[in-house]
């Protein structure tokens, strides 16, 4: 159950990856949220790194799939990100700060294997970083106004992709941790199916005030 739930969760994500590429060229934008990805990408490369030196395994195959896909979507970043940020920031800032927010990144899940060692950091850092996710997935609809750069199987996928680990990790092996991270990904995750489904079934919602208001029940 626990190797279904793993590859069920490596589908889910490899197919948020996907679609994030597709749909981030497409729309000229990014699809995932700077942070997020930044955390994403260094995580799947240290695992990655330590799964092929210590033992293939599902998990260590699934990574490396990640990784590469997420390289690309940093590169969606690279292309199109300044044009999502205000008119002051420099092209030298956005190198800066790009570069700062990648490295900043890599510390921390650095810091989280000296700290829990890598059994234990691999799986507290993916729960946080996916808590911070769903938040951000949030800030960014209502960042852009709407659901550009972003798909309704994009945020299923994602939380479906992390809710096979929370009952694999989380309720089957008995892991508070695990188990209320996961469930609070969730909320957010399904508040943000709600908003993509919102903006598709009513657009004038967005941009027009009236259109958001409740339709008034007649005397």
């Amino acid at each position: 159950m626990v190797l279904f739930l793993t590859m069920l969760s490596g589908i889910a994500w490899t197919v948020v990856y996907i679609d994030s590429i597709r749909i981030g060229f497409a729309a000229r934008t990014y699809a995932m949220p700077v942070a997020a990805l930044a955390l994403n990408i260094a995580w799947e490369a240290i695992y990655s790194l330590h799964g092929l030196t210590t033992g293939v395994s599902a998990q260590a195959v699934i990574n490396v799939v990640w990784a590469v896909a997420d390289v690309l979507i940093v590169v969606t970043f690279v292309r199109f990100g300044r044009r999502e940020l205000p008119a002051f920031v420099s092209r030298g800032m956005f190198v800066v700060g790009s570069v700062g927010m990648f490295g900043a990144a890599l510390a921390v899940q650095l810091l989280f294997i000296d700290e829990f060692g890598w059994d234990q950091g691999s799986g507290y850092a993916a729960f946080l970083q996916n808590l911070l996710m769903s938040g951000l997935f949030i800030a960014m609809f209502v960042a852009r106004g709407g659901a550009r750069g972003q798909t309704l199987l994009i945020a299923v996928s994602k939380w479906i992709g992390t809710l096979a680990p929370t009952i694999a990790f989380g309720a089957m092996e008995h892991n508070a941790f695990v188990l209320g991270i996961g469930l609070l990904c969730s909320v957010f995750d399904l508040a943000y199916i709600g908003l993509i489904v919102w903006a598709r079934t009513r657009p004038l919602a967005l941009t027009d005030p009236v259109a958001a208001s409740p339709t008034p029940i007649p005397a």
